[in-house]
Parts: structure tokens; sequence; C-alpha cells
């Protein structure tokens, strides 16, 4: 087989348009098939890239940090190439002394620190919190995008890359070199890559209070919010196993309520509640690889961690393509710990 591998990627969210970016400079030939139909999980999100709060909050990715951390460590040289706005401010957490204690130690576990700050920092930080809110911990190592800009500017700098895009799904590899599928908990080409069968649904509901909104991210127990060009968002629910995207007011009313509790001017406010479907793996960790299936590579289950793990994952897919090694983290993304065997790949 000679000249550039033809790609055709299945999937047109954060982790499907990271990798045809980084596949589209590596000289690949790339079209993205995505049906455009329901909501995409890259946006019911908050866009954050928080390995640091991520790994003291949920325990399960507490033993992922460095791999947390890498993957943020490569958003700035993604978005200096693509235009994506990067807000590195940091983010807060908030809360009674008790949580606040269990955070402290967290960051205490992980060789970590945050700065605690007193509550006129805490406001000239997240404008409009609750004065019951009278001193946080600070971190700058936890960044975020906007998935509501980010999302469309990446698939402008990947089609300025000469990407091509087309409205309709994927059932297989067809005359592709290589079929990349980023499809995100959708599990319908598990007759194409096994490993898909590994993936578990997690369903998860956002509060979107609009209007003009500023401040950093600010963490309490439950509950996040984060300014973006929306409004502010709050999240995030975890729903197990369910994999329908029905708005739930039942579920999402403690959102609600974290929302208002945190920035009281919100009490009388427009709010938007919205679903969506993330996949998650056995360990927690995205797959990134080959599949064990010839010419098919995974880029799915990233859990809550589409957003920061994006230009990671984009980095070993477009390694396994063209041949180059994987780097320190390929294994780890392995889709083929999950024994079902390795490809040779398409050459």
């Amino acid at each position: 087989m000679s000249g550039a591998p033809k790609v055709t990627i299945a999937g047109a969210g954060v982790l499907g348009l990271a990798s045809a970016l980084a596949l589209a400079e590596a000289g690949c030939a790339v079209t993205v098939f995505d049906p455009g139909a329901g909501p995409n999980a890259s946006t019911v999100a908050a866009g954050m890239i928080a390995p640091v709060f991520e790994a003291v909050l949920d325990p399960a990715a507490r033993s992922h940090l460095d791999l947390l951390m890498a993957g943020r460590d490569r958003w700035p040289g993604l978005a200096q190439r693509t235009g994506v706005v990067l807000d590195r401010s940091g983010a807060i957490a908030v809360g009674d002394d008790a949580w606040l204690a269990r955070v402290t130690a967290g960051l205490d576990a992980l060789g970590l620190r945050g700065a605690e700050i007193g509550r006129a920092t805490a406001l000239a930080l997240a404008p409009g919190l609750s004065d019951r809110m009278d001193h946080a911990i600070l971190t700058r190592e936890d960044w975020r995008v906007d998935p509501e800009a980010a999302l469309p500017t990446l698939r402008a700098a990947a089609a300025a890359r000469g990407v091509a895009f087309r409205i309709e799904a994927v059932t297989g590899r067809g005359d592709a070199d290589v079929l990349v599928i980023a499809t995100g908990a959708t599990t319908g080409l598990a007759d194409v890559a096994p490993e898909l069968v590994e993936l578990s649904p997690i369903k998860g509901h956002i509060v979107r209070f609009p209007g003009p909104v500023a401040g950093v991210t600010v963490r309490t127990e439950g509950a996040y919010a984060a300014p973006g060009q929306g409004g502010l968002a709050v999240g995030a629910t975890m729903e197990p196993g369910r994999a329908d995207t029905l708005v739930d007011f039942t579920v999402a009313a403690p959102l609600l309520a974290a929302g208002v509790r945190l920035f009281p001017a919100l009490r009388d406010g427009r709010f938007e509640i919205a679903a969506g479907v993330r996949g998650a793996t056995p360990d927690g960790l995205p797959m990134a690889g080959w599949s064990k299936a010839s010419g098919v590579v995974l880029a799915v289950g990233a859990r809550r961690n589409g957003w920061l793990l994006a230009p990671l994952v984009a980095e070993v897919v477009a390694a396994c393509v063209t041949g180059r090694d994987a780097g320190p983290y390929g294994a780890r993304l392995d889709p083929a710990r999950f024994g079902t065997g390795r490809s040779g790949g398409w050459r």
C-alpha cells in the first residue's frame, strides 16, 4: 500500500475531531462521519481540563493523575494550533469545613498543594459567590475550555487542514485503510470492533443558567459550576447503565439547588437542563489504539474526561495509524488490556 493512509473517523465529538486534526497534520486523508442526530456528549459538558480536582474528587481517577496531567499538558499546543481559547485561570473548591478538610487531605495524599484563600479573593475569582463561602481552596493547575465554542473551532481547524465531513453514520471500514471509532458510548459498531462491548453508558444531566458570567470553575460537594459562552454550567449527575438522553427534572434538581446555593442571584433566573451519555471502560481510562479487528483504531471510553484527554488520545491514534511509537501512555490506553488481543494494523 502506498501514499497517505485513507482514514475514516466515526464520530465528531472532541475525541473524533482531535484525532482527525492529528491525523491530517500527519499527512493522512481524513473523512469524519457523524449522523448529527441527538445531543453530543462533548457539548453536554463543561469542558473542564481539570486533572487535579478530578483526581482528588473522583476515586476512579485517583490512580491516573500522571496520565490526566499529561493530557492537560498537551492542551496549550492544541489550543495554539487551532485557536481554541484555553482558560488557565484555575479552579476553587468551596463547602463546609469538613468537606474542605477532605479535599486538602486528598491533595496532600497525591503530593499536590492547594492555596487556602479568604472570602475576598474567592469573590474576586468567582463574582457573585455566596457570602456563606468564607474561604476556599485554589488550584491554578485546573483549566477549562468552552465546549460551545471549542467544538466548532476544532472542526474548522480540521477542515482547514483538509479533513472532509459527511453527515451520515458509518457501518464499517469501507474502502478506507483505517477506521477510527470515536462514537462515545454507542456500541453500534461492536460487530466491527469487539472491544466496544467493554463500554458501559453513564448518563449525565447538566443545568445551564443562561446569561453573562465570568470567573473560575467552582467545585463543591457533589457538583461543579463552570462559566461558559452559554452561561453558567452546573453539573453533572452520573447515572451508570443509563443510555437515554431524556431529561429528568427530579434527577437534575440537586444540580439546580447547588447552582443557587453557590450563586444566590440565580434563584429567580432562567435555566435549561440537558442530558448526555458518556462511555466508560472498566478501569475508567479511554481505549486508544488498535482493535483486534484489522484496520480499526479505537478512540472511545473517556468517561468524564473526554475534553481533558482528547489531545493525548489523538496523539496515540495518530501514532498507531502512521506507524510511530505510541509514547509512554500508549500501553495504558491500549484496547488489548482487556484481553481481546492486538491487531496487526493495516500495513
